[in-house]
């Protein structure tokens, strides 16, 4: 069996919704399948994702680069870095589909085929994205229960404590709602004998574990969030109480001498 590669690239944030028809489908002919766009190149084909993530099977990299370079454009918040993950595919009709090593066996060469394996790994890519988030945001505050243990005071003001609460909020809801990533595509309403192959693959990329690892963090990270921002709501709120108090009190003083 002859062995092609496959780069599963995380290209940012999402798509600008404005410019990829135009782009993708109208100038460089790509066919669209729900939210993926089935892009051929001269030796392979790509499957881009409207969240931001590219799936290349059987392209070479200067190709691929070529084009990185023409879906810049069309990039909302990209990565700093754009981080890969790298995996190899041969057919093999005897066989049928089979995954061991990041070494994928298909049954045949179909393109959709390609399409349902696609959506695994672009799930997994974007769940990497978060967890690279998610990673930041934990290493920001991971000294705040130190200090708050030590010092009994909150490092963080109001305002940056309530700026980390919104970008987390943010993160949550782009999981939970936004890119569906707890769904199953909606690929699969046309193409439901395939989606098998696609679940094959998810498992194998332990792509539901992974969220729920991910959701348990962030649910962490809230409640602690959650629990400072109370509290310096409280210590406002006992400013203010001192502010009025003395404010009162300068009255009846002045009133009285």
């Amino acid at each position: 069996m002859t062995k092609r590669g496959i780069t599963v690239t995380v290209l940012g944030q999402d798509l600008d919704t404005k410019q990829i028809n135009e782009l993708v489908v109208e100038q460089m002919g790509a066919v669209r399948y729900r939210d993926a766009y089935g892009i051929k190149t001269l030796s392979g084909e790509s499957w881009l994702f409207d969240y931001g993530i590219l799936v290349s099977w059987g392209t070479p990299e200067d190709e691929r680069q070529q084009l990185l370079a023409q879906l810049e454009e069309i990039i909302s918040d990209g990565a700093v870095s754009i981080p890969m993950e790298q995996y190899a595919w041969a057919v093999d009709e005897a066989q049928g589909f089979a995954v061991a090593h990041d070494v994928l066996t298909l049954p045949s060469d179909d393109t959709h085929v390609k399409l349902a394996l696609s959506h695994a790994f672009a799930q997994s890519a974007k769940v990497m994205y978060f967890e690279d988030i998610a990673l930041k945001v934990i290493d920001s505050t991971a000294k705040i229960p130190h200090q708050l243990a030590a010092t009994g005071k909150i490092p963080l003001s109001r305002v940056e404590v309530s700026k980390t609460r919104g970008h987390l909020l943010t993160t949550i809801n782009d999981i939970n709602l936004h890119f569906g990533l707890l769904d199953t595509p909606e690929f699969f309403w046309d193409y439901p004998e395939l989606e098998s192959l696609y679940l094959r693959l998810s498992k194998y990329l332990d792509l539901q574990q992974r969220i729920e690892i991910l959701g348990k963090k962030l649910a962490t990270l809230q409640n602690m969030l959650d629990m400072l921002a109370e509290e310096q709501h409280h210590k406002h709120a006992a400013f203010l109480e001192w502010i009025i108090i003395i404010l009162i009190a300068v009255d009846i003083a002045i009133y009285f001498f």
